[in-house]
Parts: C-alpha cells; sequence; structure tokens
C-alpha cells in the first residue's frame, strides 16, 4: 500500500461527503485503505521534495498557458464557423512525445483535447493520435510544434 494513494484517496472521500460526521471519517478512512491497497499499482502519485516546486510550475506556469491556447483555439474555430468560406483541411495525424511517464502523456493529451480543433483518439507507447481540424503541415516537427509544443515542454518540467 502506498501512503501517498491512501492520503489523495482519503482528501477526496472528505471533499465528496463535506465530513460532517465522525462515521462518515472513519468509513472513509477504511474504504480509502481498500481502494489505495486495491488500485496503488495505478496511481503515479508521490510526495517528494519536489512535489511543492512541481504544482506550483502546474498552476503558474502550465495553467496561465493552457488557458491562453485554448482561447486562441476557440476564436479560431469560431472564425472557422462564422466564416465558412474558410477553407478546412481535416485529418488524422500522428505526434511522437518525449513524455515518459503515463501521467505526463495523459495531461499533455487532455490538454489538446481541450484545446478546440484537437482530439486526441488513442496514445500508443510514444505517439499520441490526433484529428486536427485544418492539417497545416505534415513536417513531424512542425505538427508536433503546432499541436503540442508548448504544452509537452511545460509538462516535462511538471511530471518529469
Amino acid at each position: 500500500m502506498s501512503f501517498s494513494v491512501l492520503i489523495v484517496t482519503f482528501f477526496t472521500w472528505m471533499i465528496l461527503t463535506s465530513f460532517t460526521d465522525v462515521k462518515e471519517l472513519i468509513v472513509g478512512f477504511f474504504v480509502s485503505l481498500v481502494v489505495s491497497i486495491i488500485l496503488k499499482r495505478f496511481y503515479g502519485i508521490r510526495f517528494d521534495f519536489k512535489f511543492p516546486v512541481r504544482i506550483i510550475k502546474f498552476i503558474f506556469i502550465y495553467l496561465p498557458v493552457f488557458i491562453w491556447q485554448m482561447l486562441k483555439a476557440n476564436f479560431d474555430v469560431a472564425v472557422r464557423v462564422l466564416n465558412p468560406s474558410l477553407p478546412l483541411n481535416p485529418g488524422f495525424v500522428k505526434i511522437k512525445t518525449n513524455l515518459k511517464k503515463d501521467a505526463a502523456k495523459l495531461a499533455l493529451a487532455n490538454s489538446i483535447t481541450l484545446t478546440p480543433g484537437t482530439l486526441t483518439l488513442d496514445i500508443e507507447d510514444d505517439e499520441l493520435i490526433i484529428h486536427w481540424i485544418d492539417v497545416k503541415t505534415l513536417d513531424e516537427k512542425e505538427k508536433k510544434e503546432k499541436i503540442a509544443g508548448v504544452f509537452e515542454r511545460i509538462l516535462k518540467g511538471v511530471y518529469e
């Protein structure tokens, strides 16, 4: 059993139940204990001396960049909807990621999906399969930079 997983699971229980009764806390602790024992291999939570730094990087560096990229993509998709004469070139592309941890790859895939105009369909080893509303290039470096470049650089500092 991982103590870190137990703590995260128990705090999640407390948030979801509003921990108003001592009996709920006791039940929540034991449920969290069982869940953390069963699911410990699926969790990549580590509390080490770098954890606070990673949280700060995520909140103050990654989130503002993500919000800005999402706003730009929303504007681009809105312009395409309001002006149907703009050319579309939808297609599927693969990009190779340098991220090694599954949590980092998941965060990258979700960031791409939450940015309008792109949708991550699958992750195969180090490649992400993405539907792109306007395939601008087939060059490996260019398409990776346009779709995931800034996200990947920041997530590497957060997760690895």
